[in-house]
Order: structure tokens, then C-alpha cells, then sequence
């Protein structure tokens, strides 16, 4: 009973392998997108994003700014931020940045010891800056392609490929572990739920001030969203060095979209999933609608 509870994030994880791999018999238009052939499912799962998150995430997130102090909110940043090194740090190995390994290897002893468990970022005080790495990174590394634009349930843009990532990141995060210095049931679902609820809420409270520029710079927010989304990941793969082959493909993309369809899978109104952040730092990246 303990072992599942802790593993329940990541069995979410595993069953959209599941949903992605039917994903293509559930289109019943009579126009299919070739570049984005799921559309109709991530619509409509934008859609329910967005509702959880205005009818939940959203307030919590701004009484979390109210009654935060800033330095208590950068505190929390720095916290979960210095958590995740540990996974950065594995995949540098994994993709052979044996340099970028030791100094986020450093990031994480620093900030730990001398930041006070993390929530003082003292390495950037000395010029060791943050790097981004992370599972899917590491598999688009070897090879394994991206795949069709998806989107899912609580955890936003995604890709067949993100989600396995999503699942490896899980795996080498702590706090997935915390069953291990638990001393009951009731204990291990408050350490996890109260951990991954404050990293939610502080993510999406950094994400309000952006919201406004979603809402004036789209005429599509879907389309807007997965543009950014995927222009993002492509970003971090090749570490900002994107070949012009690359982007002139990635800009007929994004010419090539047509209007919205409409689909037998999940549905609202279209007002668009959340402004695009590091989307496999998190298990319910849950942002911003208008």
C-alpha cells in the first residue's frame, strides 16, 4: 500500500503511453492535421487543464503570493531548484557533458551545505549557473524522436517522448523516495502531497505575470502554446544551437496550422493552456489560462 501511493505520479505517467499510442484511432474529423494529427485530443485536454486550473490552482496560487514574503517564496524556488540538480546532474552524464556534470555536481553540494539545504542559491553567487537538463533531453540525445504533440492531463504540452522523460525525471527526484524515511502511510502521503502541492503552487505563481502575454500576442492560444512549446524543447536539446534547417521546419509548422477542428475527445472553450516553462521539471505543470 505505502509503495503505491508513492508511485502514483509515475503510473499517471505511464498510462499516457497508453492514451498516446490509441490516440490516432480517436480522430473522427474528416480533416486531419498531418503536422499536429492529435489536435482534436489537446484541445480539448487544454480545455480541461485550463478548467482545474482557474477553478483551483489559479487561486491557490495567487493566496500563495499574498501571504508569502518574497524571500520566503525565492527560498521555496531555490529549494525544489536545487532538487532537481541532482536529476540535471545524472543526465549531463548520460549525454556525455562531463564538465557541465561537475559543475552542477558543485551546484548541488554548494547550495546544499552552505545554502542551507538549498533554499539559498549560493553557487550563482559564484558564477555556477543553473543548466537545464533532463530525460527527454537525454533520449532526443540518443536519438529517440520526439513524436507528435501532445498534450495530457495535469501535466500540459508534451510528446510520447517527454512523457517517458517525465517518468525517468520522477525516478530521480527525492522526493519520490520519501516512502523510505517515512514511518507510516498516513506519513508518506503528507510528505509527498505537501511537497509536490508547494512546488505546484510556486511554479504557477510565477507563471501569473506572464499570462498577459499570451492573451495579446495569440489569435490561436492553442497554437501559440504548442509554437512555443516546441521551439522550447528543440532549444534545450541542442542547447540554443539550432540549426537553420531546424527552424525554417519548425516555422512551416507553425504556418501549416489551420483553423481549430472539432473532435469526440475532450472538449470546452479554446482558451489555451499556460505560458511554456522547463515542462519536464514538473510532474503536474499545471498553468496559466486567462
Amino acid at each position: 500500500m505505502r509503495m503505491q501511493k508513492n508511485t502514483l505520479n509515475t503510473r499517471l505517467l505511464m498510462s499516457s503511453l497508453v492514451i498516446s499510442s490509441v490516440l490516432s484511432g480517436c480522430a473522427t474529423t474528416s480533416t486531419v492535421n498531418e503536422q499536429d494529427p492529435w489536435e482534436g485530443w489537446n484541445r480539448g485536454t487544454q480545455d480541461f487543464n485550463d478548467n482545474i486550473d482557474k477553478a483551483v490552482v489559479k487561486p491557490v496560487a495567487k493566496g500563495y503570493l499574498w501571504v508569502t514574503p518574497e524571500f520566503v517564496s525565492t527560498g521555496i524556488t531555490n529549494f525544489f531548484s536545487n532538487m532537481n540538480d541532482i536529476g540535471v546532474t545524472v543526465n549531463d552524464l548520460l549525454q556525455l557533458k562531463l564538465v557541465q556534470a561537475g559543475m552542477d555536481g558543485s551546484r548541488f553540494l554548494i547550495n546544499t551545505t552552505a545554502g542551507v539545504a538549498g533554499f539559498v542559491d549560493v553557487a550563482t553567487m559564484i558564477d555556477l549557473p543553473k543548466h537545464n537538463e533532463d530525460f527527454g533531453q537525454t533520449l532526443g540525445f540518443w536519438g529517440v524522436p520526439t513524436g507528435n504533440y501532445l498534450v495530457m492531463p495535469f501535466m500540459g504540452p508534451s510528446s510520447p517522448r517527454e512523457v517517458v522523460g517525465a517518468v525517468g525525471d520522477a525516478l530521480l527526484n527525492p522526493i519520490t523516495y520519501t516512502f523510505v524515511f517515512a514511518g507510516s502511510g498516513a506519513a508518506v502521503s503528507a510528505i509527498n502531497a505537501g511537497a509536490k502541492a508547494v512546488d505546484v503552487t510556486d511554479t504557477r505563481a510565477g507563471l501569473i505575470a506572464t499570462e498577459k502575454l499570451v492573451d495579446e500576442a495569440s489569435v490561436d492560444r492553442y497554437s501559440f502554446i504548442k509554437n512555443s512549446y516546441q521551439q522550447r524543447r528543440e532549444f534545450l536539446l541542442h542547447d540554443g544551437n539550432i540549426s537553420e534547417d531546424d527552424d525554417v521546419q519548425l516555422e512551416e509548422e507553425a504556418a501549416a496550422t489551420p483553423a481549430p477542428i472539432t473532435s469526440a475527445t475532450p472538449s470546452s472553450s479554446h482558451n489555451g493552456f499556460a505560458p511554456v516553462t522547463d515542462n519536464s521539471r514538473h510532474l503536474l505543470n499545471l498553468s496559466a489560462p486567462k
